[in-house]
């Protein structure tokens, strides 16, 4: 659920931030997007410099350190303003970032809920064990297959199989949990029924 909340928020600052990138008529707003992040990064140097003459107190030992504590004070008051007109780039990156976070663990919970084909499995790998199975002689028909993540990681699957009437299944089921678990399935249920 606070996937999908994160998703929402990315896609509502995206939207907010085209919005407001269409609304600018500025006839130069590309360049003023990049000025006002460059300022924004000098200015935030800036207080990063002056850091130490911030005071709470206004004892000042001499006219100088009430010169750098103005500097300082003017350069974060610049600051704020530059945050201001890079709103619109911001919330982009934010919306970016988000994004970004958020769709790996989307696709990965979304992928145990629908119970989809195991990544970690190449479909090559599955179909090469069920010609395997199939090139059994006393194999006459595979069934229904499915493999699915049952939690990230532990791998579940299920195979149903038509024997020959009368064959000793043993050997095959042994064969058969082989392979998966060689995939690294770690549950298995095999099916078999006999004609």
């Amino acid at each position: 659920m606070l996937q999908l909340f994160l998703l929402f928020l990315s896609f509502s600052l995206a939207v907010e931030a085209l919005h407001a990138y269409i609304q600018d008529e500025s006839e130069h707003k590309h360049y003023l997007i990049v000025s006002a992040v460059t300022n924004l990064l000098v200015n935030l140097v800036g207080v990063w410099f002056f850091r130490n003459y911030a005071r709470r107190n206004l004892a000042y030992r001499n006219a100088e350190d009430m010169n750098y504590h103005s500097v300082c004070l003017h350069v974060i008051a610049d600051s704020i303003r530059r945050i201001q007109n890079a709103e619109v780039l911001c919330m982009g990156l934010v919306s970016v970032a988000v994004f970004m976070l958020v769709m790996p663990l989307f696709k990965a919970t979304g992928g145990v809920l629908l119970q989809m084909a195991p990544p970690s499995i190449p479909s090559s790998a599955m179909s090469k064990c069920l010609r395997q199975i199939a090139a059994l002689e006393d194999v006459t028909e595979v069934g229904e297959t499915r493999f699915w993540e049952l939690v990230p990681g532990y791998l579940v699957g299920s195979l149903s199989l038509q024997l020959k009437m009368g064959v000793d299944d043993q050997s095959i089921r042994l064969f058969v949990h082989g392979l998966y678990h060689d995939l690294g399935v770690q549950d298995f249920t095999l099916q078999i029924n006999y004609v």
